[in-house]
């Protein structure tokens, strides 16, 4: 022990700045990956210990009824707790967008009972203050205002509401409030954040008791007021309590939307952000075996070779090993040690995208179940990979590999072709033996992994950009939606409108929709199915499978409630309506619904007119889509279409359009955009390091082979040519394979993401990475041969050859 204890401090002095280079680069590797991995499962756990931090609510109940009695739904013996809250739209906090005010809280059970939130900072309302307010993380990031902070919030007046007058945000007349905020919070539901949105800002269920007249109103004109439900058994529970809910209010068309499995959505985009960060960490390491595994295996062979000398003395081979692999292990020891410190200061970043809307614990955070294997696997690693360098460099009598001579360059030999190109091929192609040998391979796998890397990365980046500029990708081929009627009661005369806006010549295409929510036979999945009228030429539908329903006994689902109900394309499935006993019908086809107000573009159906007569009398909301001419701007044609109705029909006063809505998954698939992207230039970075290396490793291991051929009459300016030669035939054969592999892997990705999401697949095709792609890899490899051609270009030939 005494004497690898003394080689191991000559070691350190002598060879001190390999050992710390070493070990930074361990510590990088490591710390990558292991945050990576961390990241990921932060990330996807996100959801599930935000609700089981937070009392989350199991069920929203929609009985969209003014004065509606909530006693007998508090009453049932599944319900733990309930909370109500003013589905209003009715006020405005100035200087701040439509939709900063999240639904009033309307009882002081909020936030207490339910829906405990997680606070960031400062703490949750006083219920009995009707001054006070909580935000979301989004809003004060946002709009720059948080704890201590005041807003303004204008109400309308009682006879506002009742007059149907209180939609115009720069018109309410009532109370002028001044709002102190009091603390940064979350929930799942209640005070949730959203991809699509700016955050949200929720007052003090005392507001609601105080200025009642001015938020809800009184008479049939009166604001909803909804309910959210904790049920005791979870959501295991939501399929009883939906049936005792119809039985006690003797209302089948009372809406209970099941919470956990609308929150799915969320999870579903957190896994698939975490499956791409622990894509990125296997890269990583991948990276990271390529990169830094050559470095361990050269310094220890060095010091084996070193160590030769001193078997004469006694040295044995099981004490040469370990003397040699001792400063690497203690390396690898300290650089695992430090990428676990690095691993720690990056999870302050994550988790990233969707699951960082649902983090309860933000800030930095220590997952030993992650760090602490991380830690263990890359010292053993690091010392295996020492330990098994040191016992096959032991015995300097043991054959070296041979070397396989390569086909291209013997054909280039044949071919005449200038001796440079054909020595520089045989560099880029040929890994040689012994202290000649080249780390052939691992340049050529990086060269084709950095082509691929970057061009699929911008493949996949050329799928989110077309998927995001498109809302019909979602299904959503309409620009405007004008809302006719709500709870079976029209605003106007539906038909002499479609007349009106069918006289536009800027409308193309309209559907006169009809939403009401059907029970699935299982009692536990809600369906909100459309009814598809066109009105002239109708709005397109996006179907991913099948065809539209074309009798009263067809339907169309979108893909969330096709998967939830187990159904596909010409099953079965029975729906019940408010008009009696389940009605079966044939699944005509799969595809794509409005995003509504209860319901994504993927959980829904179309029935015909006649299929929805059959389900329902009523309906919860009369539409009408419109889709316009292309090239028209939504936001300056509704408003002036709107007013060209309102004038022809003076009883339709108070119509206006609202824009489609744009999918939660528009802005959850441009958060994951730059994972590939950081991935492909990771990728490159391999390539660049794999082939910088072979370039310079060439070079000095074949100085000889160079300087016998600089003797034989070969020039300095073809020595360089030699390096440039070896740079450009290893860029070539990375864009040979690369170029494929990468759009079939970018296209083949980007499938799987428009499956998962989902969203209608349409091939990528990076038109501008296909084109730069080439000389950018050219001219970069020969960047990279600049130096060591110099040195090629500068060998003492005298001094090489009498060494040798």
């Amino acid at each position: 022990m005494s004497i690898i204890l003394t080689w191991l401090r000559l070691d350190l002095r002598r060879r001190w700045r390999s050992l710390a280079v070493l070990a930074l680069l361990v510590a990088i590797a490591s710390g990558t990956v292991m945050a990576a991995f961390a990241g990921a499962r932060r990330g996807a756990s996100a959801l599930t210990r935000l609700q089981d931090r937070t009392l989350a609510a199991t069920a929203a109940v929609y009985a969209n009824t003014p004065g509606f009695d909530w006693g007998s739904i508090r009453a049932l013996p599944e319900v733990e707790a309930l909370s109500t809250f003013v589905v209003t739209y009715s006020n405005a906090l100035e200087g701040f967008p439509d939709g900063a005010v999240g639904f009033p809280p309307a009882d002081d059970s909020a936030m207490r009972t339910i829906e405990r939130p997680v606070v960031f900072a400062g703490r949750v309302f006083d219920p009995a203050r009707a001054d006070e307010a909580v935000v979301t993380p989004k809003f004060a990031q946002n709009y720059h205002k948080g704890v201590g902070d005041t807003v303004v919030l204008r109400l309308p007046t009682p006879q506002q509401i009742a007059n149907g007058e209180a939609t115009d945000r720069w018109r309410l007349a009532g109370p002028r409030l001044m709002l102190h905020i009091v603390g940064v919070i979350r929930s799942p539901w209640q005070a949730a954040d959203a991809p699509n949105k700016d955050g949200t800002l929720l007052p003090s269920p005392a507001l609601t008791a105080r200025y009642r007249a001015n938020l809800v109103g009184g008479g049939a004109g009166a604001e909803y007021i909804n309910a959210i439900v904790r049920l005791r058994g979870g959501e295991a529970a939501v399929a009883a309590f939906r049936q005792h809910v119809a039985k006690v209010t003797g209302r089948s068309n009372i809406e209970v939307v099941n919470l956990p499995d609308q929150q799915r959505a969320a999870q579903r985009a957190s896994t698939f952000e975490a499956r791409c960060l622990l894509a990125f960490g296997g890269a990583a390491l991948v990276a990271a075996l390529f990169l830094v595994g050559p470095a361990i295996v050269r310094y220890t062979a060095a010091g084996t070779t070193e160590l030769q000398t001193m078997r004469a003395l006694g040295l044995t081979p099981r004490q040469s090993v370990t003397a040699a692999a001792a400063g690497v292990a203690g390396t690898g020891l300290a650089g695992a040690v430090l990428g676990v410190g690095g691993a720690i200061v990056a999870s302050r970043w994550f988790p990233f995208g969707t699951a960082s809307l649902l983090e309860p614990s933000r800030g930095v955070s220590v997952d030993w179940t992650v760090l602490g294997p991380g830690l263990a696997c890359v010292t053993l690693l690091v010392s295996g990979a020492a330990a098994v360098a040191g016992w096959l460099g032991r015995d300097p009598s043991r054959p070296a590999a041979t070397s396989r001579r390569s086909g291209i360059a013997r054909a280039a030999t044949r071919a005449g072709v200038p001796v440079p190109v054909t020595i520089g091929t045989r560099f880029a192609l040929e890994s040689g033996r012994g202290r000649s040998a080249v780390p052939v391979r691992p340049a050529l796998i990086g060269a084709v992994a950095g082509v691929l890397g970057i061009l699929a990365a911008f493949t996949f980046a050329r799928g989110v950009s077309d998927a995001a500029s498109k809302p019909e990708r979602f299904g959503q081929t309409f620009q405007l939606v004008g809302y006719l009627g709500l709870g079976s009661q029209d605003f106007g005369p539906a038909d002499r409108l479609h007349s009106e806006l069918a006289k536009s010549p800027d409308v193309s295409a309209m559907d006169d929709a009809r939403l009401a929510v059907a029970t699935a036979s299982d009692g536990n999945t809600s369906v909100s199915l459309y009814s598809y009228t066109p009105v002239g030429t109708g709005v397109p539908v996006v179907i991913t499978s099948g065809r539209m329903p074309m009798s009263a006994n067809e339907v169309v689902l979108a893909p969330r409630s096709a998967s939830a109900l187990h159904v596909r394309r010409d099953d079965t499935v029975r729906l019940t309506g408010n008009t009696g006993p389940p009605i079966t019908l044939v699944v005509s086809g799969i595809g794509f619904v409005p995003e509504g107000p209860h319901n994504t573009y993927a959980d829904g159906g179309w029935v015909t007119t006649a299929g929805y007569n059959r389900l329902f009398t009523g309906f919860d909301y009369h539409e009408v889509l419109v889709t316009l001419r292309p090239g028209l701007d939504p936001t300056a044609v509704g408003p002036a279409l709107a007013k060209d109705v309102t004038t022809a029909l003076p009883e339709a006063q108070g119509f206006a359009f609202d824009f489609a809505i744009e999918p939660t998954q528009v802005a959850e698939i441009r958060q994951v955009r730059v994972l590939p992207i950081v991935l492909g230039f990771f990728l490159a970075l391999l390539a660049i390091g794999a082939v910088g290396h072979a370039l310079a490793t060439a070079v000095r291991r074949r100085r000889q082979d160079l300087a016998v051929l600089r003797a034989l009459g070969m020039t300095r300016r073809q020595c360089r040519w030699v390096v440039v030669t070896q740079a450009t035939v290893l860029a070539i054969i990375g864009l040979i394979f690369g170029i494929p592999l990468g759009l079939a892997l970018g296209r083949t990705v980007w499938r799987v993401v428009a499956d998962y999401t989902p969203l209608q697949y349409a091939a990528p095709l990076a038109l501008w990475a296909l084109v730069f792609i080439a000389p950018a890899a050219l001219l970069l490899s020969n960047l990279l041969a600049a130096w060591p051609g110099h040195r090629a270009a500068r060998l003492r030939i005298a001094n090489v050859l009498r060494s040798e």
